[in-house]
């Protein structure tokens, strides 16, 4: 889908410090989440301006079924309603769609996009099945069950990994220097102004987490003593990611818009989103088919893109985008990715669109790319260009 007028205003992106599963924000509702950082990050807003909300979560929580309704009140949009959105690991993408439509068709000006999960304490199903002995319960696990089986193909999130490795032909050391790039990019940001404090009350006092929690010490020598995580196989612990809690959001709004928000210091425009599904178990491959559409879709070729980031839960995913576009490995995920600092799911590409941003503003503008895979063998991509 292509947009001709839809832009994020330079500062009104925004994500909190991802944590690690079972970290500091495991106690904390992700809904209640959202709405302590998204307070924050709108503080210079007026929030009367904004009219709608595409909210993104993929785990059930307390009182997560009223979605949107329950958390625009409280972010002061007491008349503001719409839609909960999940496509697995795809949420974000879809969430930044379904609000750049609202504001290109001109159903509202001003949105917000908004997308959040707690993979910690997820959620233990009960489905009744009266037609089981003594009516037996199944039950599923709403977070580790998936992990481990599509229904689809009947394969695991790894089995892609490795079914990808082994189709291209990748060897362990190609994949653990993919890896060691990764954290060595993530290592080298001084500072991340886009990331948002999240504050946890407590009886007494109240926890500030102002940083990603959880993030490995990952060196050659510790991943080269790293066995697979499947008999035979080219993955590790170390070179996949790991799930986390986290939120993630932005404003989107028409071009003149956006820059009166943040009083013409520049724009990030929404130029198109696409997605792409691939051949069974094959998830990792999913994201070129998805670029490729987004940037098809935005009149641009990869030769034209300054920066690219991606949700790679595989080291796999990147190995494969760069031979496949031919887009160098070390213009990628500049900042880092959700391979060393954990995926909650929801808003891991919402994060990952925000660091394009922050990367393409610092390079004094350009175009840029987001992709990343989801469950059933599926991608989003997003293509944006920032200007001043």
């Amino acid at each position: 889908m292509r947009f001709s007028d839809v832009a994020v205003p330079l500062g009104l992106a925004w994500t909190s410090p991802f944590c690690r599963w079972q970290g500091p924000l495991a106690e904390l509702s992700s809904v209640d989440l959202a709405v302590d950082v998204a307070t924050r990050a709108l503080s210079t807003v007026d929030v009367a301006g904004i009219t709608h909300l595409s909210f993104g979560t993929t785990v059930p929580q307390v009182h997560s079924f009223y979605g949107a309704t329950t958390i625009a009140p409280r972010l002061g949009l007491e008349t503001v309603t719409g839609p909960t959105i999940a496509q697995a690991c795809a949420t974000s993408a879809a969430v930044l769609q379904q609000a750049a439509a609202q504001v290109e068709i001109g159903g509202h000006r001003t949105v917000l996009a908004l997308a959040t999960d707690r993979t910690s304490n997820g959620p233990l199903m009960v489905y009744p099945s009266a037609a089981s002995p003594g009516a037996a319960p199944k039950t599923e696990h709403w977070v580790l069950d998936p992990m481990t089986f599509d229904p689809n193909t009947g394969q695991s999130m790894l089995d892609t990994a490795e079914n990808v490795a082994a189709d291209e032909g990748y060897t362990r050391d190609e994949i653990d220097e993919v890896t060691l790039l990764r954290y060595a990019q993530y290592r080298e940001v001084a500072e991340r102004d886009w990331l948002v404090p999240v504050h946890i009350a407590g009886k007494r006092e109240t926890t500030v987490v102002d940083a990603d929690h959880g993030i490995h010490r990952t060196t050659a020598e510790g991943l080269a003593k790293l066995a697979p995580v499947k008999a035979g196989g080219v993955v590790t612990y170390g070179s996949q990611t790991h799930p986390a809690d986290g939120t993630a959001g932005m404003v989107l709004s028409t071009v003149e818009g956006a820059r009166e928000l943040n009083g013409g210091a520049g724009v990030a425009r929404v130029l198109s989103v696409a997605f792409a599904r691939v051949g069974r178990a094959r998830m990792p491959a999913a994201p070129v088919p998805a670029a490729r559409a987004a940037l098809a879709d935005a009149g641009l070729s990869v030769a034209e893109l300054d920066v690219v980031t991606t949700h790679n839960p595989f080291a796999v995913n990147d190995l494969y985008f760069a031979r496949q576009t031919g887009f160098p490995l070390e213009k990628m995920n500049p900042y880092g990715s959700s391979l060393v600092y954990g995926h909650p799911q929801g808003p891991t590409g919402m994060r990952a669109i925000t660091e394009l941003i922050a990367a393409l503003r610092a390079r004094g503008g350009g175009r840029g790319l987001f992709t990343g895979c989801a469950a059933g063998d599926t991608a989003g991509a997003v293509v944006v260009e920032v200007s001043s």
